[in-house]
Formats: C-alpha cells, sequence, structure tokens
C-alpha cells in the first residue's frame, strides 16, 4: 500500500520501487515480514527508472539456469496478476549459425524447464509475424510464453498487494553504516532507522552502494528504441496509444510511458544478428535496438528526476540509429529494419529515446548480501525479465537463509554480490567491462572467449617462467591462468593415437596440448599453477569450536591433519567445499579455489566468525604449485629433508617444511588423481619454489601443466568443482559428497540435512559417458530418458586416460543407477550414453595413496 508520512522506523528499507525493489517488498509480505518500507526518488508508480521506460519484453530463455528459471517465475507471477501479455517470443536467425545458435535455444529450454520450445521455418515464423521479410530469415526459435510486461500496471499492482509501505518522491542522501552495521537510510524527508536494507536502484545502484562506502560495479549503459506513429497493417488492432498515465505524475515525456503502456497483439521478436528487437504498442510498432557504439554513462552522473525529465532516459541520437557504429555489426538499425520489416521504412516516430539500464563485469545480477556492511542486500543489475523471481530469491534469502524459488535452492556462483574482485570496483574497469558486455549482449560468444583488455592485471610469480614456456593464458578471476603450454606441443605426438579430434562448437579454443598434458601428468610428473586459489587462516582460542560449528565434517583432528569439508546454508546447500588443514592447536589454514571463492566463502566466514576467533582471506598472499604425477615423490624429496614417504607423509595430511630454500606448507592432496602435494608458500618465495622443482626434475622430463589437463583430469576422478557441480542448489547428499557430512557434529545445515535424508535423496550426481562418439558435450544440454529431459549437462570433458566423454549430471534416483541408458542431445543430434558408477578412473585409489 502507498502511504504519505514518512516513519522514522522500518525493521526493512528498501531503496527503489521499480520491478526489483517492488518485487522484494511484495516477497518479503507474502514470507511475512513486518514493517517493510519502500522508498522512490520519483513519483509511484512512474517512478522514472528503467521500469518505465523499458519495453518490457521477456524473452525467457537464457544459458544460464538461474536466469531461465527466473524469467518463467516472473512470467507466471505476473500473468497471475494479470500484466502480462502472454503473445510469445520468436528470435529470428539470419545466418546458419545463429541457426544453429537457436538450436541450442531449444535445448536449453528442454533443460530449464521451458514449456514447448520449438525451431519454425520461415513460413511458420510469418504465420506469426506477417511483418518479417520471409527472404530474409532462415527460421526462427519460438518460446510460447513469452511475452510483455505493462511496466505501470505490474508496479501498481505490487504496491496495492503488498503489505509494505511506498513512499514516492523521497530521496535518499546517506545510508548509516556505522560500526559495519546498516543503522538508518536518510532522506530528504528525514530519517528511518531500520535493521536491513535492500538497494534495488539498478542505474543508480553505484550511487546507492558509493553511500555505504561500496564499490559496486554497476554500468550504466544507453540503448534506443523508438515507436512509430499509427501503421496502415496494424489497422485492424483494437487499441493505440491513449490515455494510460492520464492522471498520473510522470517525470519528463510523457509520451514515452504512455506508449510503454500499450500492450502488443503478436509476439515479440528479437533480430539478434543485428542486435535488435521489436514488438507492437496496438497499431504501433516498437523498434529497440543494441546495434551501435557502446553509449556508456558515467555512474555518477546519472543525474535526478524532475518534472520535466527522467533521468534513466537521454535524448535520442539519430546518427547511432543511422549509421552503422556498432563494433560488430555491418548495418545500422535503421537499415537491418527496413530490411526485415519493410513496412517501417518511411514510418514517422511517434516517441524516440535513449533508454538507460545497467551491466556489471560479467553481464549477471548482484544479488544477496553485501560483505562489508551487515544488513545491507544488493539486488542490482536486474531486467524486468527476471525481476519477479530475483525479487523472490532476495526475499527468501532475508527470511529463510536459503536462497529459493518455489521450484527448490537456486545456484548463487554466478550472480553473489560478493563474486567481484577486488579491482572491480574501479570505475574505468567497470565501466569498460559494462561496454563489452553491452556489445556482446546480442552476440554469440565462442566457447572459452578471452578478453583482449585489462590483461596482466593479476600475476603469479610464475608468469615469466610461464610466458617463457609459450603459456596460453585464460583471464579468471582478473589472474592470468595458463590453459595450456606450447613448450608440451612434443607431447602431442608421443599420444597422438588418444587424442581424437574435437571438431564443432566445444572443440573451438582448444588444443590437443591440453590432452597431451593430462595423459603426461598420468605418466610422469607435473606442476600446476594455483596461485589463483585462496588461503583462508582461522586462527583464535574458539577456532576450533567455531570451525565445527561452520563445517558439515569433523575437523578436530590432530595437527597436520587435513579435512575435506563443506560449508552449507540453513538449508543444507553447499556454499563451498573446503580443505581444513589444522597447523596448530588454534590455527587452521583453509584452502579453496579462486575467482569468486575469496568474496562468498571468506566473506561468510568472516561474517559468522565470533570476536575471538580471527579471518584472514589470504586472496593473493601465497603462491602455490600442485606437484602431480608418478614421479612427484621423486621430484619432491630431491628438494626437501623432509620425510615425505608414504608411511612418514601419509595422503591428507600436511607439513611444514622447506622446498629447497623455500618454506612451504604442504598438503599432501591431489585434484587430479594423481601421487602428488600441494606446496603453498608466502608469495615472495614463489618465483624460486617453481625454479627450485622446475631444475630438479629435468630429467624426470617434468612438465608445465594448465587448467585444461586440469579440468579433464579432474572430471575423470569425480571431484567437485564449486560453481559447476556443486552449489547452493544442492545438497551434500544430492552432490555425492556424503563423507563430507559428520552428523555426530553440531554444524549449520543439520537441521535441513537430517530431514532431506528422512524424506529420502531424489535426485543424485551421475557421470554418464558416451556409447560411441568423442565428441564434448555442451554444459546445458539436456540429458533424456525415453525422450524427456531428466537433468542436464552440468560439467563435460573428454576423459583421455579412459578414452571416453564423459559427462556429470543430476538425475532422479530412479535414473542414477549405473548401466541406465539415457540420450542427451548436444547442438541438435541425440548422443546415446550410459550412466556409470563412480570414480570411472583408478577407483581404488592405488595412484593416489602410494
Amino acid at each position: 500500500m502507498s502511504t504519505s508520512e514518512l516513519p522514522s522506523q522500518a525493521e526493512t528499507v528498501v531503496i527503489g520501487a521499480g520491478a526489483v525493489g517492488c518485487s522484494v517488498a511484495y516477497h518479503l509480505s507474502e514470507l511475512g515480514a513486518e514493517n517493510v518500507v519502500v522508498i522512490d526518488q520519483g513519483p509511484l508508480p512512474v517512478t522514472g527508472g528503467s521500469s518505465v521506460h523499458a519495453p518490457g519484453i521477456m524473452f525467457q530463455t537464457s544459458p544460464s539456469k538461474i536466469q531461465t528459471k527466473t524469467a518463467y517465475y516472473t512470467s507466471r507471477l505476473l500473468s497471475d496478476a494479470g500484466v502480462y501479455d502472454e503473445v510469445g517470443g520468436i528470435e529470428l536467425a539470419r545466418s546458419e549459425k545463429r541457426m544453429d545458435f537457436l538450436r541450442r535455444r531449444v535445448e536449453w529450454a528442454e533443460s530449464y524447464g521451458l514449456p514447448e520450445p520449438q525451431l519454425l521455418s520461415p513460413e511458420e515464423v510469418t504465420d506469426h509475424l506477417p511483418m518479417v521479410n520471409e527472404d530474409e530469415i532462415l527460421g526462427g526459435y519460438y518460446s510460447p510464453t513469452d511475452g510483455r510486461v505493462d511496466g505501470i500496471s505490474a508496479l501498481q499492482w505490487y504496491v496495492d498487494n503488498s503489505d509494505a509501505d511506498f513512499y514516492g518522491n523521497t530521496e535518499v542522501a546517506d545510508l548509516d553504516v556505522a560500526g559495519g552495521q546498516v543503522n538508518a537510510v536518510e532522506t530528504d524527508r528525514g530519517t528511518i532507522e531500520c535493521e536491513r536494507c535492500v538497494m534495488a536502484t539498478n542505474n543508480w545502484g553505484y550511487q546507492t552502494a558509493q553511500m555505504a562506502g561500496l564499490d559496486l560495479p554497476i554500468a550504466p549503459v544507453e540503448h534506443q528504441y523508438v515507436v512509430t506513429e499509427p501503421m496502415e497493417e496494424y489497422a485492424d488492432v483494437d487499441g493505440s496509444v491513449g490515455d494510460n498515465t492520464t492522471g498520473l505524475e510522470v517525470p519528463g515525456e510523457r509520451t514515452i510511458a504512455e506508449a510503454m503502456s500499450q500492450g502488443p497483439t503478436q509476439p515479440v521478436g528479437r533480430d539478434q544478428d543485428n542486435s535488435l528487437y521489436f514488438r507492437n504498442h496496438g497499431d504501433s510498432i516498437g523498434l529497440g535496438s543494441y546495434n551501435h557504439e557502446t553509449l556508456s554513462v558515467d555512474p555518477d552522473d546519472m543525474g535526478k528526476n524532475t518534472e520535466d525529465h527522467q533521468a534513466s532516459v537521454r535524448g535520442f541520437t539519430t546518427e547511432h540509429w543511422e549509421q552503422p557504429t556498432h563494433a560488430d555489426r555491418e548495418k545500422s538499425a535503421k537499415q537491418a529494419f527496413d530490411e526485415l520489416l519493410p513496412a517501417t521504412q518511411d514510418a514517422d516516430y511517434l516517441a524516440t529515446e535513449n533508454g538507460i539500464f545497467v551491466f556489471t563485469p560479467d553481464g549477471m545480477p548482484a544479488v544477496g548480501p553485501t560483505a562489508a556492511v551487515d544488513g545491507l542486500w544488493s539486488a542490482l543489475a536486474i531486467w524486468w525479465t527476471h525481476s519477479g523471481g530475483y525479487g523472490r530469491i532476495v526475499a527468501e534469502w532475508m527470511e529463510n537463509g536459503v536462497p529459493r524459488l518455489p521450484s527448490g535452492p537456486v545456484d548463487t556462483s554466478g550472480i553473489h554480490v560478493r563474486r567481484f574482485e577486488p579491482h572491480a570496483g574501479e570505475k574505468e574497469y567497470f565501466v569498460d567491462k559494462g561496454a563489452k558486455r553491452y556489445q556482446q549482449v546480442y552476440s554469440i560468444v565462442e566457447p572459452r572467449w578471452q578478453p583482449s583488455e585489462h590483461r596482466g592485471l593479476r600475476t603469479s610469480p610464475f608468469y615469466e617462467h610461464q610466458q617463457e614456456l609459450g603459456a596460453e593464458f585464460y583471464q579468471s578471476g582478473g589472474w592470468e591462468t595458463a590453459q595450456w603450454y606450447d613448450s608440451n606441443a612434443d607431447l602431442v605426438d608421443d599420444y597422438e593415437e588418444l587424442i581424437p579430434e574435437q571438431d564443432g562448437w566445444t572443440g573451438i579454443n582448444r588444443s590437443p596440448i591440453e590432452a597431451a598434458e593430462h595423459l603426461h601428468t598420468r605418466d610422469a610428473v607435473s606442476m600446476f599453477d594455483m596461485t589463483s586459489f585462496s588461503s583462508i587462516m582461522v586462527e583464535g582460542p574458539d577456532a576450533t569450536e567455531f570451525l565445527q560449528r561452520v563445517c558439515s565434517n569433523d575437523v578436530d583432528s590432530a595437527v597436520g591433519k587435513v579435512r575435506y569439508s563443506l560449508l552449507l546454508n540453513e538449508g543444507g546447500g553447499i556454499l563451498a567445499d573446503i580443505t581444513v588443514v589444522r597447523l596448530d592447536d588454534d590455527r587452521y589454514m583453509l584452502t579453496t579455489g579462486g575467482g569468486s571463492s575469496p568474496g562468498i566463502h571468506g566473506g561468510w566466514l568472516e561474517q559468522h566468525a565470533p570476536d575471538t576467533v580471527s579471518v584472514h582471506i589470504e586472496e593473493g598472499g601465497k603462491s602455490t604449485i600442485g606437484l602431480w604425477g608418478p614421479n612427484a615423490r621423486l621430484l619432491l624429496q630431491r628438494c626437501t629433508d623432509a620425510d615425505i614417504s608414504n608411511s612418514g607423509f601419509p595422503y591428507f595430511t600436511a607439513k611444514q617444511l622447506y622446498v629447497g630454500e623455500v618454506p612451504a606448507v604442504a598438503l599432501r592432496v591431489s585434484y587430479v588423481g594423481e601421487l602428488g602435494w600441494e606446496l603453498w608458500t608466502p608469495v615472495e618465495y614463489g618465483r624460486r619454489l617453481w625454479e627450485t622443482l622446475y631444475e630438479a626434475g629435468q630429467d624426470l622430463d617434468v612438465r608445465p601443466m594448465g587448467g585444461g589437463a586440469l579440468s579433464s583430469m579432474r572430471l575423470e576422478k569425480g571431484y567437485r568443482l564449486y560453481g559447476t557441480d556443486i552449489d547452493t542448489d544442492a545438497n551434500p547428499y544430492e552432490a555425492g559428497l556424503p563423507f563430507a557430512v559428520d552428523m555426530d557434529t553440531d554444524f549449520i545445515g543439520k537441521e535441513a540435512l537430517a530431514q532431506a535424508k528422512t524424506e529420502g535423496i531424489d535426485t543424485r550426481a551421475t557421470p554418464i559417458t558416451l556409447d560411441d562418439s568423442t565428441d564434448i558435450l555442451r554444459t546445458g544440454c539436456p540429458v533424456l530418458v525415453d525422450g524427456e529431459a531428466q537433468g542436464y549437462v552440468q560439467a563435460a570433458d573428454f576423459g583421455y586416460s579412459l578414452g571416453k566423454s564423459i559427462a556429470y549430471t543430476y538425475l532422479p534416483a530412479a535414473y542414477a543407477e549405473a548401466g541406465t541408458a539415457v540420450q542427451v542431445r548436444s547442438e541438435g543430434e541425440l548422443y546415446d550414453a550410459t550412466v556409470r558408477d563412480e570414480p570411472l578412473f583408478d577407483p581404488g585409489r592405488d595412484r593416489i595413496i602410494r
């Protein structure tokens, strides 16, 4: 409901009454939250943000499961509310490459549960969209539940159906975050004390976060939209742009908001080959374009709404409409539209705009609790398409500690606001990254594509040596990580018979050297740069008690022992998998992956640690080498006086020792299924560590090994990867990790796991291998039983030691038994496959424990 007098206190304040803020408030109310206040700088419901200047088109299918799931939830919610036009959506192909992409669209929709996805012939497209020039297209992808949301009506529906109190024309001046806790929201109409605050300001997200001292990478960008005057082709359509906003306070040009309020009567469409989209507005047609150079907006210069100006709308720039300025497109927006929709060629325009929306560096939303300020939540970089779903996820997360939709827990690894690297908040960096994401928004991005900008930002002490060895560097979390080494090209001839050709889409940007490094490591010894991985030091008199509380396994072990454990949320979902090393009675080293792990996992530990426990995230503070292979012990023994025999240094133990002159913590663990160690040393010793091992192992044919080999080797062993095989959408039993749970200890998530065991585990992580193909499958492909999708490919690679193409999926327990025949649909083809027991390689661990 909407009220007039601003309160002085609330339990939760939501800043922003657009699509996302309204959704968060509505869902908080649905879950029973009380005393929720929503404020916005603009009038209600036409706030003046992107929610009211956007055309409201909703294409639900995405390569991302969570994006698809949140879109579908949003369409169902708004359809039930009566503010959604379910006219369907058609994505067109003007090239064979795009037609292949649309086949992937069908597969993603099938995997993630969208109803009745289908490919259309050109004739079938024009049956739905008569204005399309059939000669210009090869076909289309049709999703019948796509459509358009009436933005203004939807915002009003949220206000009318929520128990939250809404206040328009209220500008936030500052956030009181003293003591690392959000205490109040200061506005031009007074201060509201609060326990929780949600930032849902999207275009102003960077500025809002700055008030709390946070550098969130939220980059505003302009894109173009025009609405034609009424067209003869739509003369029989009942409805035209009229008086939908009569009586409402509207910042800026009323014609834009008025036009957006008029719904479509035909499927919404898009021509991604030319970065275009379109829909009819009653008897007019709206034409949207990303087909121009990136028009970035300084996030500090977003400005404010006034009676005559909507800050999230800029003046229409004709040159970007009529001239080809997009780096990857040959035609201008107008030229491409004239060809595709000839009737628009000479049409006059009723409304034009350069509307603003935002991108993060990776193009995904920024959602969840912030790391630095308790009680401060982010719900940013979200479009209308996903707004209902993310509002539900944030509300569940805030109220119940478990991010979820009605269909179940969701994977948060790719959307968590804490995933960004320390450098990501620098404005020039994230504005540039956002510009690149804008450029690519409708582009077909090749597998394992790598950016050329902002390279060399984070490098390990081994970097110069890796360059000399011809490393092919990939960027991961800002780190330069070697994917393979040209110096190992000679190994390809040695293993030629074991390395199949990898053609097609999944073979792009791959090298046979990756396979050769895999096989060489199994035969000899290799060194892998793990510097991008992170260590977290946990110390203090209550360190053991704290870790017992947050770890699913019993980590109260003897000094020198190593435990594999999980961090779980309250619902039993996997927040992280970690290695816990006890270095002393009250001193532990936890190791985890790179990328988003330090921010998400480390931040979670910091948040839960008592005052008597110190949590220090050593991101980039240590250099680490994985030394793996049958000759690993022989090589390491040459460099240390420590006893590293199997009896003197058993598997899953640790020692503090010297490698040459270098002090190191050595862990006898292996992520590739071979004898070996992880050697962790302060970063200043890293270069010498590499040189000592490399020089000592020349006669053993020691080689550097890249990330490509690591990927295929770990999959052969079934070792899990956070954000790929495991995340908050799976519990340890579903993920096949029961050995990482000790139900005799008391840990966060235990009650949920006990309940899950009682109810039965219906889904299991399952390896499958292709029966008669060496192709590498694409992630997101549906796994079929009797023609019905029962799961999808989570991770896939070729198992060079097995001679089999491998994939991991989650299947219902009834189909997860070894020997079950399944099929996988990938790139439009059906592959026969068989469920296998795990691990696929060396099930007796003979190669590790020797």
